[in-house]
């Protein structure tokens, strides 16, 4: 933004909407569809953890969702206001650190998932994939929201600069933990489906189910439907402010919005408590690594989900 506009506050015949860093008014319907979608999820989310207690992944889908609706309420206000600081700053640091969350749902399952169709099959203990990825979540998580919040707040353009460099940084290194991610899951399920012969009649019960299918199919669109906003976000904003990209709202509206409005569907239409009941906490592990029920007549008692 040229510093003849630093003191616009709102749309004048010298404070023109071209001039702002989208360059467009955001469209009030299409984000209220978004505003809407995440809601909803986020109340349907709450129901199903407190239903299942599946804590830590309705932690992580409710914290995400909670962003997506603050983020959309900054870009409504926008609508009125296209100089609105307030809308802006909602919209860049709630929309950039939301998807962190919700990658952080996917993350949780896969040491579920090792547990249940056999840990003989993980390159790594079952415990290590929620510490190792969480932890790596969470780092992408404090770049992209110290980014955010250093280029909501920057009085110049350097201090903006730096904003946006960190959210690259935290962006990008969410994409490398995706990533890798994605191969250690494909390797487990690979080695896991090739040697079926050998799993525990649980184990071979539950991966023909169509329920667990779902379940996969459902984690699979959420994960590519975050890939693909991130590969967006990083070339929007390597570009600088106001670039053509990131002032091209039909192009935001389909990589970022659409692809988590995916994500946060099928993560909560295909919810673990009732497609993989697993992931619950009337299982337990048992001796041989593979879940089974818990036997409350020997006087057990429910616990938490454990991360």
């Amino acid at each position: 933004m040229s510093d003849q506009y630093s003191d616009c506050t709102a749309v004048s015949a010298l404070c023109p909407v071209e001039a702002t860093t989208y360059g467009y008014r955001p469209n009030t319907g299409a984000n209220a569809f978004f505003l809407a979608i995440f809601g909803v999820c986020l109340g349907i989310q709450l129901f199903q953890g407190l239903k299942w207690r599946t804590w830590t992944f309705m932690i992580a889908m409710t914290l995400g969702c909670f962003t997506e609706v603050i983020g959309y309420v900054g870009r409504i206000l926008m609508h009125s206001n296209p100089w609105s600081e307030a809308g802006f700053n909602m919209q860049i640091c709630c929309l950039i650190i939301g998807p962190a969350f919700f990658s952080a749902a996917v993350y949780l399952t896969l040491k579920h998932l090792v547990l249940t169709l056999g840990s003989q099959y993980s390159r790594l203990p079952a415990r290590w994939y929620t510490w190792i990825f969480i932890g790596c979540d969470l780092l992408s998580l404090v770049l992209q929201g110290a980014g955010g919040g250093t280029a909501a707040t920057a009085s110049s353009q350097s201090t903006q600069d730096l904003g946006s460099n960190l959210m690259i940084t935290g962006i990008v290194w969410q994409v490398f933990t995706l990533l890798v991610f994605a191969a250690l899951a494909a390797d487990f399920f690979f080695r896991a489906y090739r040697d079926g012969s050998n799993q525990t009649a649980l184990a071979m019960e539950i991966r023909r189910s169509s329920k667990f299918m779902l379940f996969l199919a459902g984690l699979v669109i959420a994960f590519l439907g975050i890939a693909i906003r991130c590969i967006y976000r990083i070339a929007e904003l390597v570009g600088g402010w106001g670039n053509d990209i990131m002032r091209n709202e039909g192009e935001f509206i389909v990589l970022e919005g659409v692809m988590i409005v995916i994500g946060a569907i099928t993560l909560t239409a295909f919810h673990p408590g009732y497609f993989f009941p697993q992931m619950s906490p009337n299982k337990q592990v048992a001796p041989n690594g593979i879940l089974g029920e818990k036997d409350l007549s020997e006087g057990g008692s429910s616990t938490p989900e454990r991360v």
